[in-house]
């Protein structure tokens, strides 16, 4: 219903021009013209889908359009006199009209239905609520007929939809017949329990109602009660038969409503004459063809509408769709090709399938195994590298049912031997030429019109997507020749008028509209105020931007443009060239010229704020310029030595100069930079000639591994690191180079190795150059003082330092200068430096050995020097709380040796808070900062256990917790605690058991003869299977409750054996006889047919003559398992088996199964009186719970959210009696 709440995607009738490159001038875009079905769609007011596919079904309905049309302003009024007082004007007609000649007539993608909705009598909110189709055909019509009284078309609705039905009692006794006649407008028609129309149908016309038994019939004849039969038939037929499918039903026992999803048929043509009272006359007098389908998608509580509609009058363009055979041969061959290829893709799911069935000896895998063996393979399983972008494997394999099959009822996967052959690719033409016959079918969804094949009707039969309601028409109704391909037949001449009016203004608005989105601005760039320098065109004043603006059509040619330029240039002398340019760092640079006069800019691939370039197309002031991509010209930092002497002359000439301070002195040497620009097709050689460099100098490109101010960039941070280009480099473009934009290219003649700034090592030159960057800032907080005075606020210096200096010497020389080494008498304060993380928390302190590359400090960083011990190369530095998880700042700090014990580290611990006793163990902190796993081994050391610097413990209180299972021994209820390994094996767990004190009397022959349940809130919830299965695949925890049972004979469950408890009812009681255990395999058949024939095999009983329901203990209910019907499901196209192991059921071991012999009970009744008291009791507790609440509290969460409350639908309609 509310499938298109926001602006459609429609495939076809959108404007072809693109939108990229236009100039937006605003404005609200032009409705788009019709697509290549030639027919209009109706836009969706947000929940109109309903009313749209009932409108285009009466549209294409040509005997309604025609006798709609047939009334003319002398009956119905005029629309401008509506608001006149004591003025007739029918205005629903009159509104009707307009939209079905706006849908005829009008070129435009879509209609709007404003018009007629508020003629309606609806507010704007009523276009956004749902409704349903079939209310509002009954609706409609009931508004149309009460708004054409008086006119002659008063009775059109009733000549052309109603029909007469003819119920009849015949009594058996005296064989009196009571007949009594209704009017219908259509036929609601049941699906519950029917697989077509035609069965519906005969059991609404054909069948008897017997009246007999306890449900007797007075006949007026023989004053009595009397056995009677009770039939209907049709008595008289419409010309238009609308058929209403009951897909809608209530659930009494769940008090909800919900959809019938079954296979539900109907014919594209049907004879009637089986259900007429009078089955005299020709078959043409009965039969009726399909001619408009509406369609529900969704629940009963929403969904969306579209409608299926045969085109009578040929008045669309129909083309046949693309064939899907064609599509799935082409896919099957590029599959195939796939598995032929030996090379396996596992980046490819189909590959890697393919391949693991295809090396199968049998040819086929075990569904169970298939994820297995892909884990095998490629080492990764489905779910971490496929399921995201190709869903769960189950439905991938669907998917691509032309290269899989399922096998051994759905057990295993194959590969399909047989694949399409070519021959199949005819199959679509035949019949797409079938439908070419005149059988046009159309899928109009809301705007949205495209053609189908008649064949697409068939998979509407079932689904969450199905039909809702039929419209036939009577195959006898002939069309004249002149009503084919003609949309104005019998519109009309002012409605005609009025199409036209609105096609001319539509067109106008279209015009403007791409006259505006077409307009594009051009930047023109003329080579008079241009000069090329350094690779690129540069502007000759650089104060004034020296392009012109140019504001043109681009669907013009550029022949156009050229003229245009001619006429704006005066003074323009010889040929004039235009070619596309753009700005990049080193300047403005030139690509292709356009030189086709008859090519539109649109073609030429000109849009908004595109640059041309206008010259003579050879040379820019007597230079010639090289256009084209491959000579971009690219932008480099060249980098030279210079004398100290140089640096004012450097930067008077706006070079950017690299100079110490601090250690640097005059007449030492550093680096100037600057900018050079040079074409990208030049060689290095040339760059090198360019700069004037001699053979013998070096190049060098910055080396991508060492960062400038690095740690490991050498001492201080101040050097940085330069390749060398190797001789053979020096033939190669920039281009090749992979040279782009702001890449520092340094120049080195041989003399300057004599320096020590500059280190040539292999084909790697280091600079040191001397910077202010060799410092270090110690910050000092007087709060962290422990005597918690501020003397002089927060104190920071700078401390000279270089990468080699250790960290030891960096705090002696904070504290001298920040004079702390004074302390008061009788104490003995300690330092130590720590880092600070970018959220301001202070970090461990660092090892004051090692130096500050080492230690991983870097310069320009700030550290602060805080009381407290700095940890040595081989000791941690921990911090540690008691009892629960430590809040900021709360927590102790403590340094161990890395090779401590957790028991050395927690006695360390303990006597650090105070604590005594052996009662305690240590705790990591999880993910979230929550108190996490203990550490179980006590003898590891911390390092073992890779327990680094900086993290926080949690002394708790209590020994280490053993991971144990809680086992209920079924002999005698007795609580026994096991301590077993996860990685044991159920085999291992139940040897475990047998020495347990409560089974040492217990005679058990081996564990096979063991039974082990998990428990759940008391409660049996599952057996454990598998004697090899690790408890970790059990997905056993600690502190699982278990429970043995002793068995009297040996089990081995499968995977999908079920243990059951069934128990047969006694007859005619409302009771069971004890129940008993049986074991049914569900690994093949899982389906309640499956169940059913194990049950009637256990008995000794038929399978047709059993009723089975599955007890719910904690509701006090049963649910009956009926025989369910097994549909064909659209997507998958197999048979569907329903599964007892889900939905709804989803059996599992423990449960119990009640039955019923029918041969000798005939009380299907499964409830006992311990139901209903159970029942009884839940009632009470929940009118407790619900007094305790009260009136004013809030609804609990999780509670199901209260569906908005329907509201009728209702169209007003004047009164013209």
């Amino acid at each position: 219903m509310f499938g298109n709440l926001f602006e459609e995607d429609g495939e076809e009738g959108f404007s072809s021009t693109p939108s990229e490159g236009r100039l937006s001038k605003g404005g609200e875009e032009p409705p788009p013209v019709r697509g290549r079905s030639n027919l209009c769609g109706i836009k969706n007011q947000g929940g109109t889908c309903y009313l749209n596919s009932l409108l285009q079904t009466l549209l294409f309905t040509p005997e309604f359009r025609e006798e709609l049309f047939s009334l003319g302003p002398e009956e119905l009024g005029w629309l401008e006199d509506k608001d006149k007082p004591g003025a007739k004007v029918r205005v629903i007609p009159l509104e009707l009209q307009r939209l079905f000649a706006r849908l005829l007539l009008v070129d435009q993608q879509s209609a709007s239905t404003a018009d007629l909705t508020d003629s309606f009598g609806w507010n704007s909110s009523e276009g956004t609520n749902q409704h349903d189709v079939q209310e509002l055909n009954r609706i409609l019509f009931s508004a149309l007929e009460h708004s054409l009284v008086g006119t002659t078309g008063s009775t059109f609705i009733h000549r052309l939809y109603h029909g007469t039905i003819v119920n009849s009692i015949d009594c058996k006794e005296c064989g009196n017949v009571s007949q009594r006649q209704e009017d219908f407008l259509d036929l609601t028609v049941c699906v519950c329990g029917m697989s077509s129309l035609e069965e519906a149908l005969w059991t609404m016309f054909v069948e008897e109602e017997l009246f007999e038994g306890n449900n007797l019939y007075r006949c007026a004849q023989c004053d009595r009660l009397v056995t009677a039969a009770k039939s209907a038939k049709l008595k008289k037929l419409p010309p238009f038969m609308t058929m209403s499918l009951l897909r809608f039903s209530f659930d009494y026992a769940k008090f909800e409503r919900y959809k019938e999803t079954g296979r539900y048929t109907f014919p594209l043509t049907i004879n009637l004459r089986p259900f007429c009272e009078q089955a005299d006359g020709d078959d043409c007098e009965y039969t009726y063809d399909l001619f408009s389908v509406i369609i529900h998608k969704g629940g009963c509580y929403g969904g969306h509408y579209h409608v299926y509609i045969r085109d009578i009058d040929h008045l669309g363009q129909w083309e046949p769709p693309v064939s899907k055979l064609r599509k799935n041969e082409r896919k099957v061959k590029e599959e195939v090709k796939e598995v032929c290829e030996p090379k396996l893709q596992e980046d490819d799911p189909l590959s890697v399938l393919t391949a693991i069935i295809s090396q199968d000896p049998s040819k086929s895998v075990l569904m169970d195994q298939l994820g297995q063996k892909l884990m095998d393979k490629i080492g990764s399983s489905w779910n971490k590298k496929f399921r995201k972008h190709y869903g769960p494997i189950g439905k991938f394999l669907q998917s691509h049912n032309d290269v899989f099959m399922l096998v051994s009822n759905g057990t295993r996967v194959g590969l399909k031997t047989n694949l399409p052959s070519p021959v199949t690719e005819t199959e679509p033409e035949t019949e797409a030429s079938q439908t070419s016959s005149g059988n046009h079918w159309f899928d109009l969804n809301d705007s949205t019109v495209t053609s189908i094949q008649e064949s697409d009707i068939e998979k509407q039969f079932q689904g969450k997507e199905s039909a809702y309601m039929l419209f036939y028409r009577k195959t006898q109704l002939h069309r004249p020749n002149e009503a084919l391909n003609n949309a104005q037949y019998k519109v009309p001449s002012h409605l005609i008028q009025m199409a036209l009016e609105e096609n001319i203004k539509l067109q106008q608005i279209r015009e403007k509209f791409e006259a505006t989105s077409n307009t594009v601005e051009l930047h023109l760039h003329l080579a008079p105020c241009y000069k090329l320098e350094n690779g690129a065109l540069q502007s000759s004043n650089k104060e004034h931007s020296e392009s012109t603006t140019l504001t043109f059509d681009r669907r013009k040619t550029v022949g156009d443009l050229r003229l245009a330029i001619y006429q704006m240039q005066e003074f323009w002398e010889g040929d004039m060239a235009l070619t596309v340019a753009r700005s990049l760092p080193a300047g403005l640079h030139l690509y292709n010229t356009l030189t086709d006069d008859s090519v539109s800019l649109y073609s030429a691939g000109i849009c908004t704020n595109s640059g041309l370039f206008v010259w003579n197309g050879r040379e820019v002031c007597g230079s010639a310029i090289l256009t084209g991509a491959e000579w971009e010209p690219v932008l480099l930092t060249v980098v030279r030595p210079f004398l100290g002497e140089d640096v004012e002359k450097g930067m008077g000439d706006g070079v950017d100069c690299e100079q110490g301070s601090g250690d640097f002195h005059d007449g030492g040497l550093g680096l100037k930079k600057e900018a050079r620009g040079f074409a990208g097709g030049v060689t290095l050689g040339e760059v090198k000639e360019a700069l004037g460099e001699p053979q013998e100098s070096l190049l060098c490109q910055e080396h991508k591994g060492v960062k400038r101010g690095g740690q490991g960039a050498g001492e201080g941070g101040g050097a940085s690191g330069w390749r060398v280009f190797p001789p053979d480099d020096m033939q190669r473009t920039l281009k090749e180079l992979s040279l782009k934009d702001g890449d520092a290219l340094l120049v080195l003649e041989p003399q300057s190795f004599d320096s020590s700034v500059f280190t040539l090592n292999g084909d790697v030159v280091t600079v040191t150059t001397p910077s202010d960057c060799r410092w270090l800032q110690v910050e000092f907080r007087p709060d962290q003082r422990p005597d918690g005075e501020e003397e002089e606020g927060r104190r920071k210096i700078k401390v000279p330092a270089t990468g080699s200096m250790l960290l030891c010497e960096v705090k002696q020389r904070a504290i001298e200068e920040l004079q702390l080494q004074k302390c008061p008498p009788g104490k003995r304060l300690c330092y130590c430096l720590r880092q600070v993380d970018c959220t301001g928390k202070l970090l461990p302190p660092v090892c004051e050995e090692l130096s500050l590359r080492d230690a991983g400090v870097r310069l320009m960083t700030t550290l602060s020097l805080c009381l407290g011990n700095a940890p040595k190369a081989s000791q941690l530095f921990l911090h540690f709380s008691v009892g629960t998880a430590p809040s900021a700042g709360l927590e102790t700090d403590i340094i161990v040796e890395e090779t401590c014990t957790v028991k050395e580290c927690l006695k360390a611990m303990l006597d650090a808070a105070g604590l005594e006793g052996s009662c305690w163990h240590l705790r990591r902190l999880d993910w979230c900062e929550d108190v996490g796993e203990p550490l179980m081994d006590e003898d590891a050391s911390l390092s073992e256990l890779k327990i680094s610097s900086g993290e926080t413990l949690v002394v708790t209180e209590g020994q280490v917790p053993p991971k144990v299972f809680q086992c209920f021994v079924a002999r005698d209820s007795q609580l026994e605690v096991l301590t077993i390994s996860d990685e044991a094996t159920l085999e291992d767990l139940k040897t475990q058991v047998l020495t347990l004190p409560a089974l040492q009397n217990v005679c058990i022959p081996t564990t096979a003869f063991m039974r082990v349940w998990q428990m759940e809130g008391k409660k049996l919830a599952r057996i454990l299977r598998g004697q090899q299965q690790t408890l970790r695949k059990l997905k056993l925890t600690s502190g699982t409750e278990l429970c043995v049972q002793q068995l009297f004979k040996d089990e081995d469950l499968g995977p999908k054996e079920v243990l059951l408890n069934v128990k047969m009812g006694i007859p005619g009681e409302r009771c069971y006889y004890p129940p008993e255990e049986m074991v049914w395999d569900a690994t093949r058949d899982s389906s309640p047919r499956s169940l059913r024939t194990c049950l009637a095999a256990y008995y000794g009983l038929s399978p047709d003559s059993l009723l089975l329901a599955k007890h719910q203990p904690d509701k006090h209910m049963w649910e009956e398992i009926s025989n369910w019907s097994q549909h064909v499901s659209k997507k998958k196209k197999k048979r569907r088996t329903e599964s007892l192991l889900g939905a709804p059921f989803h059996l599992k071991d423990g449960d119990t199964i009640g039955i019923k012999n029918l041969l000798i009970d005939n009380n299907r009744d499964f409830f006992t009186l311990e139901d209903e008291q159970g029942q009884q009791r839940l009632r009470e507790q929940a009118e407790k719970d619900r007094k305790s609440e009260g009136p004013g509290l809030q609804k609990k969460p999780g509670s199901t959210k209260p569906r908005k409350p329907e509201v009728g639908l209702s169209i007003s309609v004047g009164e013209f009696r």
